[in-house]
């Protein structure tokens, strides 16, 4: 007996969706006969029809209307690749009440929406699948909801952008400074005309906040997550972090602290890594997630956390999913929570050494007295260093000065520095660097 035809409608055709449609139709044999089930693409959602584009489409795929995908009848699976949250939440939601699973890697639509749709997926029944929504081509959430099943997941730290670490990568290894570096990123296309969530953290914190949903079983609005991006990191830092035998990465940090609150420690920020740890070697735009569950131990995912081909690649395996599965319903996937609470820990109480580099007045007495107002909130200084940095108009000359603090609370720092703020012979805004040990549950 024939399998019936499953046919896609896919929503989006700039450069993701353009290589799921290319992989599609040049994979169509391979895929047909892995999955056993035999598709076609029957129609293309597009913003503008004339749009001249790499790819090359029959013009009766296409059209301008995403409505057309959801309302034809003979349309199983829809495919969500336009981007953004407003649109994209309209399709997917008016899929899933037309009784039509979704797939998408839009990680901005679940981080934001997630609830909502999570919560209509499954009064209605109908799955929707995100591989592609963090991590890309690396298989990261079909392991947190498959593979690792039987552990309860107590740390998720790693680099998930790579944006942000291909540019910390340049001014790392290649004494680069941020703008240029950035620069390069989008002339190699690594960043897009408009890298803000990039550098800002939070298009890392969009994926975090979709593992730690994942890793404890209750969707997180993105107000719980602190972000810090690395527009403020200087290849001063980077110099002071080789010294010291450091690398700065950009991580997420997701750790459960079972301290009689089952907090859970949520951020995205700017680290010192010790160069003696495997993340410290992850350059270029490659990602990599370091995952600990109590039974399996510590696992590492490596691989490009974006581009066209990878991300496809995510696309495609959802889409073979959902083909099975509409088959098999039995077998349906998705996300379902099933915590009754998710704490979320403040910032302000989460704890780790500290890099701080200040600009001072170079004149007696200015390390006694930073030393003394740390003191005061109980900040160790662990160890010092400093170097010559300029001299301004007044013939003042003004030295980096950099700490290195023993483990304290983040908040507790904070107010050690808005002390210090007010000093005449201090400059404003230091660079602060959390130093992560990145031991697998603190």
């Amino acid at each position: 007996m024939t399998e019936q035809l499953i046919q896609l409608g896919l929503a989006g055709l700039g450069t993701v969706g353009s290589g799921v449609y290319e992989a599609l139709r040049d994979n169509n044999t391979l895929l047909e006969a892995r999955a056993k089930i035999p598709f076609a693409v029957k129609k293309i959602a597009v913003r503008d029809l004339d749009k001249k584009r790499d790819v090359i489409i029959p013009n009766e795929l296409l059209t301008d209307n995403w409505e057309e995908l959801v309302n034809d009848p003979a349309i199983d699976i829809i495919v969500e690749l336009i981007g953004g949250t407003t649109q994209a939440y309209q399709l997917v939601t008016a899929a899933l009440k037309a009784g039509k699973p979704v797939v998408t890697g839009n990680k901005a639509l679940l981080a934001e929406h997630g609830a909502e749709i999570f919560k209509l997926s499954a009064q209605s029944g109908i799955p929707i699948y995100f591989e592609a929504s963090a991590g890309g081509g690396i298989p990261i959430i079909h392991s947190l909801q498959s593979s690792l099943i039987c552990n309860h997941i107590t740390s998720i730290v790693g680099i998930i952008n790579g944006t942000s670490n291909y540019i910390l990568s340049s001014m790392g290894e290649d004494d680069t400074d941020y703008d240029v570096a950035l620069t390069q990123a989008r002339e190699l296309g690594f960043a897009e005309d408009d890298p803000t969530l990039d550098v800002n953290g939070w298009d890392a914190a969009h994926k975090a906040l979709i593992l730690a949903m994942l890793a404890f079983g209750k969707t997180i609005s993105p107000d719980k997550i602190f972000v810090n991006g690395i527009e403020n990191i200087s290849k001063k830092d980077f110099a002071f972090a080789k010294q010291l035998g450091y690398t700065i990465k950009l991580l997420v940090i997701i750790r459960k602290h079972e301290n009689g609150k089952d907090a859970i420690e949520l951020r995205v920020q700017p680290c010192f890594v010790p160069n003696s740890h495997i993340l410290a070697s992850v350059n270029g735009v490659f990602n990599a997630i370091a995952v600990t569950g109590d039974i399996v131990g510590e696992t590492l995912f490596y691989g490009r956390g974006a581009g066209k081909m990878p991300t496809a690649s995510a696309v495609i395996a959802d889409i073979i999913t959902a083909m099975r599965e509409s088959r098999h319903p039995e077998f349906h996937t998705g996300f379902h929570p099933y915590a009754t609470k998710c704490e979320i820990m403040s910032i302000e109480d989460t704890t780790s050494p500290y890099y701080v580099r200040f600009q001072v007045a170079d004149q007696p007495g200015v390390i006694a007295e930073l030393a003394r107002i740390l003191a005061l909130y109980g900040i160790g200084i662990s160890a010092t260093s400093s170097s010559k940095n300029s001299q301004d108009e007044t013939g003042m000359v003004w030295n980096d000065l950099v700490f290195m603090l023993h483990e304290c609370p983040w908040g507790q720092l904070q107010m050690a520095l808005n002390d210090i703020a007010e000093l005449a012979y201090i400059r404003p805004n230091p660079s602060v660097i959390r130093i992560e040990n990145l031991l697998p549950n603190p």
